[in-house]
């Protein structure tokens, strides 16, 4: 078991400095296009790919598609997971071969086309969203990325309302992004969810890093802080938080 826990340790070391890489990359490839470079010639960078000629046309391809959802969520005021989020997400999905994804807060489908990046070709996301509005948008986002309908699933309802009809260890990967103070439930339902060796991301969980401020006291700080000190010593997890974006909290079921 301590063998286990050292590598998966040296796995997420691993991830965080591809995250870092690629936000790297990504920031020098919009300043050479001017942002506006990377969606018209993603079609042709696509295609060079399939050719074989292009080492960097999976970044543009992902990059075009989350760029139109990510304008699409603010406009809509569901704000976006980030470019380092979202890349840790896509590495996430892509180290466990997440066939079977949930992901609790859909938005426009800005971190649901990263998930889908990482995932194989046959893999299945299944997005709970409340709000009507978001839950078309992001639909919407998938179609324009080209991802097949089959491989989406994009419910909308109350996530306390879905959940409990999801089978028990059924999933490769839950991704959390949705209302703060349901967190805690979200939490109980995706450890049921997941299979063992499976992994439960959180997004925002430094909480626009007021929760390293223990003077911080409002309600969705202490909150966030007190959830994320019970899943450092949650004996079913193996966590981690990764500084990325607004802080991503990745945890592997035991």
């Amino acid at each position: 078991a301590r063998s286990h826990e050292g590598k998966l340790q040296v796995e997420l070391a691993r991830l965080q400095y591809l995250s870092t890489r690629l936000v790297r990359r990504w920031s020098h490839l919009e300043r050479q296009t001017g942002g506006a470079g990377v969606r018209g010639g993603a079609r042709e960078r696509i295609a060079a790919r399939e050719a074989g000629g292009d080492v960097d046309a999976v970044e543009v391809e992902v990059a075009a598609s989350v760029d139109a959802a990510r304008r699409t969520g603010t406009e809509l005021g569901a704000t976006p997971i980030g470019t380092g989020g979202g890349a840790a997400l896509r590495l996430l999905a892509a180290a466990v071969g997440a066939r079977h994804v949930i992901e609790i807060g859909t938005g426009a489908g800005t971190s649901g086309l990263w998930l889908l990046a990482g995932m194989p070709a046959d893999g299945v996301l299944t997005s709970i969203e409340i709000e009507p509005e978001h839950a078309l948008r992001a639909k919407r986002s998938f179609a324009f990325a080209g991802i097949a309908a089959q491989r989406t699933r994009v419910i909308t309802g109350r996530a306390l309302d879905v959940l409990p009809r999801m089978n028990d260890a059924s999933y490769d990967l839950v991704h959390i992004d949705a209302d703060k103070q349901g967190y805690p439930d979200y939490v109980e339902h995706a450890i049921r969810l997941l299979r063992p060796g499976g992994v439960l991301a959180m997004d925002n969980m430094l909480w626009h890093d007021k929760v390293a401020d223990p003077a911080v006291r409002d309600a969705t700080t202490v909150l966030l802080r007190d959830l994320g000190k019970q899943l450092r010593d949650d004996e079913r997890l193996i966590p981690s938080l990764l500084p990325v974006g607004d802080g991503l909290l990745a945890a592997v079921k035991r």
